[in-house]
């Protein structure tokens, strides 16, 4: 298999989930697709080295994070998350059609009312499943950082959202 078809292969399978985080970073479709496009050029024009060593979606969900990190720091916009939220694969744990609807309306309201920094350490320690320390090396901060904006964010969501208390995102984790 040649480079390009590889470089191919890897955007075809990875580009659902890239998105999915981007989405949840970006809190808007079309930004996401935009993140992870910038990602995946910047992915490109350095293929040959990060498919030999195995990093590239390390590397592409690293530059995803470091352009919306720099995005924020740039543009100062009030946000809106006027896209619907992207269907996971393979459905959910929740099977009744209107209480999926309710939730993910109560989720998007709840991710409104956070801070881009603060979603971020969110999608990063739950989405992800990253540690503090791999959470503040991606956005550039200290784990100090990482452990207030978790705990400020957590606070946030269960004060303007309890109904979502039973989600492994507001239980938390101890990685």
């Amino acid at each position: 298999m040649d480079s390009l078809t590889e470089f191919d292969s890897f955007v075809r399978t990875r580009t659902p989930a890239l998105l999915r985080s981007a989405y949840l970073l970006t809190g808007d479709q079309h930004l996401a697709e935009d993140l992870v496009q910038s990602a995946l050029a910047r992915t490109h024009r350095s293929w040959n080295r990060l498919h030999r060593t195995g990093n590239a979606e390390a590397y592409t969900r690293k530059t995803m994070y470091h352009l919306q990190v720099s995005w924020w720091r740039r543009r100062r916009v009030p946000e809106s998350m006027p896209g619907d939220l992207p269907e996971p694969r393979g459905g959910g744990s929740v099977s009744d059609h209107a209480q999926q609807t309710s939730l993910r309306l109560t989720l998007k309201s709840a991710l409104l009312k956070l801070s881009p920094k603060q979603r971020a350490v969110l999608v990063l320690r739950f989405f992800e499943d990253r540690t503090e320390a791999e959470t503040a090396d991606l956005l550039g901060v200290t784990v100090g950082t990482v452990k207030s904006q978790t705990a400020r964010s957590l606070a946030k969501l269960r004060a303007v959202a309890p109904e979502l208390a039973e989600l492994y995102v507001l239980e938390g984790s101890t990685r």
